[in-house]
Order: structure tokens, then sequence, then C-alpha cells
């Protein structure tokens, strides 16, 4: 069944990861699919690969968005992926005492930044119709502290916190337009690399990294893909505001060994 035929689906930080798994399944329901990343050749790889269109996009740049609003000016599903740890360039502190406001700062402006210019696109590129859906990508730290990791932690909270005013704004204007968040825990992508490694002691390393999760593994990209897919169809018309967990039982509590 696809869900998505005849629905125009924009994905921010889709060249790799979580939304380049969205972007695949958005194209298998059926969905035309605009990849928008800031790595244009990833992207356009990305995009080649099924066969969906490629728009280069900085989410934390407003003359990115109205650009894209020319582009696409109507969309019917807008899922707010891009993002990033603070981590990228290598160790730098980012725990409430040692984090500079700068890095703070540059954390924020991706991920909370680039979410609100992304529901503020969607919004406008949806009303006319009066009906879409808004996905956002937070993360299980956007409802646990994680000291090490601050400004992450923080800006994944705002986003699920603007989520909902997004969801009651848009049902107070009377539009059906709904806005969700998905919040992933442990998901294997290209991050995670650095600190998994490669060799024998590789399996290892990956059973440490969850074994406080009762599942005890990493999720797959495609997981949080086919919750994406549902949010985006219209199997979820009476679901807006609310907020969904992959994250392998975690933040449900602690598994007790059986026996």
């Amino acid at each position: 069944m696809q869900r998505l035929t005849g629905k125009t689906c924009v994905i921010t930080g889709a060249a790799s990861g979580i939304g380049q798994a969205i972007a695949a399944r958005f194209r298998q329901e059926g969905g035309d699919v605009i990849v928008t990343d800031i790595d244009e050749a990833a992207g356009t790889t990305t995009a080649a690969a099924i066969d969906a269109r490629f728009i280069r996009l900085d989410v934390s740049r407003e003359e990115d968005w109205l650009r894209l609003a020319d582009l696409v000016p109507q969309a019917d599903v807008v899922v707010n992926n891009a993002g990033i740890t603070g981590f990228e360039t290598g160790p730098v502190a980012h725990d409430p005492e040692h984090a500079t406001l700068a890095d703070w700062q540059a954390v924020h402006r991706v991920n909370l930044d680039g979410t609100f210019l992304g529901c503020r696109y969607a919004i406008r590129a949806m009303k006319t119709r009066g009906t879409g859906s808004i996905i956002t990508i937070s993360s299980r730290s956007g409802l646990v502290g994680i000291p090490a990791a601050a400004a992450y932690a923080s800006s994944k909270a705002a986003i699920r916190n603007h989520a909902k005013s997004v969801a009651l704004y848009c049902a107070q204007q009377g539009w059906a337009i709904r806005c969700n968040s998905i919040h992933p825990a442990a998901i294997l992508t290209p991050i995670w690399e650095p600190m998994l490694g490669e060799g024998p002691g590789r399996e290892d390393r990956m059973a440490a990294l969850v074994a406080d999760t009762p599942l005890k593994r990493f999720g797959a990209p495609e997981e949080v893909a086919a919750v994406a897919a549902m949010l985006a169809s219209d199997e979820a018309a009476y679901m807006t505001g609310a907020e969904l967990s992959l994250d392998g039982g975690l933040l449900a509590g602690s598994a007790a060994s059986p026996g």
C-alpha cells in the first residue's frame, strides 16, 4: 500500500542516516520526495538513488528556507530531521559548566532555529489547502538530561515542546495540519561509527553502548522511517501534538533478567 501517493514530502538532513531512511521509505510509499541537506554531494547521490529531487538547504539560514518556499511553495509533509550534536569536529566541552556560549548557540542554531524555520515554512506551504503533516525528529535526549551534551539535550527538549505549540496553533486556526515529534534513542547511523570502530571488538563495543536498553540492541534508521511514514499518512489524521519514543524500552524502566 502506497500511503503517500500524490503527496509532496520535504525532508531535511536527508543525505544520510535517519533522514535518508525516511526519504527512501516515503518514496516507497509513493511520495514525491524533496531531499534537502547542507551536503550537496551526498544529497544529490541520495536523491538520484531513490528518484527524488535534491535542493541544498542549510536549515539555520532563513534565506535558504525562503528560497525553498519559492521552489516548493506547497507541501503535504515536512520532516524536520536535520540536526547536529556539537561533536562533529571532535571532542569539545558540552557540559553545563565548561561549554562555551558559541558552541551552545551553534547547536541551537541548527537544531532549534532550524526546526522553527522548518515549521514556519511548513505551515505556510500547507495552509492554503488546510491540511498536512509536520514531523519533528527530537530525541530521547529531549526527554532526559544529558550532562555531557547539554546543548543537544536542551535543543531536542525545545523541539519537543515547539511541536506541541505548532500543533495547537494549527488546530486553533481550524486547519487539519498536524504536528508530531519522534524521539529516537540509539539508532545505528554513521554518527556512531567513531565510537564503534572496526575489528574484532566492534560487537562488544556495540553491546556496551546499549547495555542499559531493555531490547539490548541499536535501532535501525528504517524503524524510525516506518513511524514517520505512519505519521505522514492519513492513517494518523487524529494524531497531533503527540510524541513517539523509539528507544528499545529505555524510558520504560529496567527490564529484569528472566529466571
